[in-house]
């Protein structure tokens, strides 16, 4: 036989109290500040992808341009522009530079400046690319 005194059921004691509301009302707040925080997160690299696709096609349109200006054996001082099919748009300015240098010599040089820009979000982006190439004087 069992004693009187034991109950079928433990009663709980004052140390075995779950959380209180206060505590876990506490918990979830801190909880979806963590959670906005990592989202922001989220946000914010997915605009630096785009932003850096953006640079890397500029890069890209840039290089190319550039590639067949100084594939041209007739470049001569002067400024062009022209527009992508997809909203890029590009400067190049070639200038004579260096004069005084090249005086006695059967060349002179050219330096190109080619610009490229592009409108995102409402705001104004550009890439610039800048060399220098030898070209025969023109008598």
């Amino acid at each position: 036989m069992k004693p009187a005194n034991l109950e079928i059921y433990p009663v709980l004691r004052n140390t075995d109290r779950g959380f209180t509301l206060l505590e876990v009302l506490v918990s979830l707040v801190l909880l979806s500040i963590a959670l906005v925080a990592i989202f922001e997160l989220f946000s914010a690299n997915s605009r630096g992808l785009s932003k850096s696709d953006d640079y890397s096609h500029a890069v890209i349109v840039a290089e190319s341009r550039m590639r067949e200006i100084l594939a041209d054996d007739n470049l001569t001082e002067g400024a062009w522009e022209a527009a992508t099919e997809d909203g890029y748009r590009i400067n190049a300015v070639m200038s004579g530079t260096a004069n005084d240098r090249t005086e006695g010599l059967k060349v002179r040089l050219l330096e190109i400046s080619l610009t490229v820009s592009w409108t995102k979000d409402s705001r104004e982006r550009t890439f610039n690319l800048r060399t220098l190439k030898m070209v025969n004087k023109q008598l």
